[in-house]
């Protein structure tokens, strides 16, 4: 199945993406931070200085020369946060089952009586 697109994505969000996905990419290549941040700053640099072009074919040239330059800078191994989709804790949420609140003490199943009262109801209809 192709991917449709349901809405037109501004030039302004696709210039932050890409501002966002070059910082990133910086993050991935340099692990020392104070290293780190001097390249982000001097990325941010760039971005700043292309910011008031009013020229609307020359920003999306730019666009276009950004987001190669982004693919030909690509990190080999570019980090992935662990709860992220392609990361190693990604759909690892453990949801208890519904019985363990059946084991709960009745002094705690006190502390929320119309939760309690409301669950005992639905467990006589089914």
């Amino acid at each position: 199945m192709s991917y449709i697109p349901y809405e037109i994505i501004t030039h302004k969000r696709q210039v932050c993406s890409l501002y966002k996905k070059a910082c990133r990419t910086v993050e991935d290549w340099y692990h020392y931070r104070p290293l780190m941040r001097i390249n982000i700053v001097r990325l941010r640099k760039r971005f700043d200085d292309n910011k008031n072009i009013i020229d609307v074919p020359a920003a999306q040239e730019l666009l276009k020369k950004g987001q190669h330059e982004l693919w030909s800078n690509q990190h080999y191994y570019p980090h992935q946060f662990p709860s992220s989709p392609g990361g190693t804790a990604f759909d690892r949420d453990c949801f208890p089952p519904d019985w363990v609140l059946d084991s709960w003490h009745p002094l705690e199943k006190a502390q929320y009586p119309k939760y309690f009262a409301k669950r005992e109801e639905r467990k006589k209809s089914t």
